[in-house]
C-alpha cells in the first residue's frame, strides 16, 4: 500500500491455525485455545480474525449421535456466545466454525461476529465424505455480509473446490472471503516442492480469478487416525499469498495488513483488463442462475 494512499478500510487480518480435538470433554479447551491465540492476535493489532471449521468440536465423529452430542444451537450455544463476547469485548470481527443443531438437523456452520453482535451465519453447502452422514447440506445459499469494515463472505473447506462459490460471492461485491477449513490428509502427492497443498492453490486461484482477498484458516494435528494439512494462508486479490503459507504441522498465526474495500478497484495488470467487466454476461447469466442474493457492483 502506498504511503501516499490513505486506506478507506484498513484491516489487519489474522488467520489462526491450531489443533481442536474431537470429544465433548475437549469442547471448552478447544474454544479456550482458539481464543487464547485470538487474544495474541488482538495484541498484535488484528481486527479480523479467522478460526478453522468446527473450531470448538474437532472433526472426526464416529456416528451421527456423537456429532449431535457435540452440536450447539445458534441462539444458545456456549461456544457461539464465547466468540460473540470476545468480538464485543475486543472490538474486533471474528469468524469461527461450529456444529450447529437446528431441531433434529445438524449443519456444519460458520458465524461472523463483530462488536455489534452477529453479522453473518453460513451453513456448509458442499459436504465432504462422511460429513454427508452427519450433516444436512446448507440451505442459506452463499450470502455476503455488509459490515463496518467491508463486505465479508464465509465458505467452509470443500466449498473452495467448487468455483461457483467464490464467484457468486464476488458477484455480490464481497471484499474478502473467510475460508474455514479442516483440510485433511489424502492420498499423495499432497505437497509440492514449495510445501503447498492443492487447497493452497485452489485458494490462490479463487482469489485471483475473482479479484478478492481470501483468508483461509486450516487446522493441524492428528485425530482418530486422520491427519490435517495445515497450509493456512491469506491470499491477495492477485492470488499470491500475503506473507508465508503456514506449515503442515505447527500452530501459527498469519497476519496481513490490507485496505479491504480496495478489492473493489484492485488493478488487474493494465487498464484494459477488468475481470468483472470482461465476463461475457451476454452468453451466461451474471450469477450463473443463482437467485438467492442480488449481484452488486464492486
Amino acid at each position: 500500500m502506498s504511503e501516499h494512499c490513505t486506506p478507506v478500510s484498513p484491516v489487519r487480518i489474522a488467520v489462526i491455525q491450531y489443533d481442536p480435538q474431537v470429544g465433548v470433554e475437549h469442547g471448552d479447551s478447544n474454544v479456550s485455545r482458539g481464543l487464547a491465540l485470538a487474544r495474541r492476535a488482538v495484541r498484535e493489532g488484528a481486527n479480523l480474525i479467522v478460526l478453522p471449521e468446527l473450531a470448538n468440536t474437532g472433526y472426526t465423529f464416529h456416528s451421527r449421535a456423537e456429532a449431535y452430542a457435540h452440536a450447539q444451537t445458534l441462539q444458545d450455544g456456549r461456544s457461539v456466545q464465547a466468540w460473540a463476547d470476545f468480538a464485543r469485548d475486543h472490538h474486533i470481527y471474528l469468524a469461527a466454525g461450529f456444529a450447529e443443531r437446528d431441531g433434529m438437523k445438524l449443519y456444519d456452520s460458520a458465524v461472523l461476529f463483530g462488536p455489534e453482535g452477529m453479522l453473518g451465519h453460513y451453513r456448509k453447502a458442499h459436504l465432504w465424505n462422511q460429513e454427508k452422514l452427519w450433516f444436512t447440506p446448507g440451505n442459506l445459499g452463499f450470502p455476503v455480509f455488509e459490515t463496518p469494515i467491508g463486505r465479508i463472505g464465509l465458505l467452509i473447506c470443500w466449498d473452495i473446490w467448487f468455483p461457483e462459490v467464490p464467484r457468486l460471492m464476488a458477484a455480490q461485491g464481497a471484499d474478502i472471503l473467510c475460508s474455514l477449513n479442516n483440510w485433511v490428509w489424502t492420498p499423495p502427492p499432497l505437497f509440492d516442492e514449495a510445501g503447498r497443498c492443492m487447497a493452497s492453490y485452489l485458494t490462490m486461484t479463487a482469489a485471483h480469478v475473482n479479484n478478492v482477498y481470501i483468508a483461509a484458516a486450516n487446522r493441524i494435528g492428528s485425530e482418530r487416525g486422520g491427519r490435517f494439512l495445515g497450509c493456512s494462508l491469506i491470499a491477495c486479490t492477485n492470488g499470491w499469498p500475503i506473507g508465508e503459507v503456514a506449515s503442515a504441522e505447527e500452530e501459527s498465526i498469519l497476519y496481513a495488513d490490507v485496505d479491504l474495500s480496495a478489492a473493489r478497484s484492485a488493478p488487474i495488470w493494465n487498464s484494459l483488463n477488468d475481470l468483472p467487466r470482461d465476463r461475457r454476461t451476454d452468453l451466461y447469466d451474471h450469477t450463473l442462475g443463482y437467485r438467492l442474493h442480488a449481484p452488486m457492483p464492486r
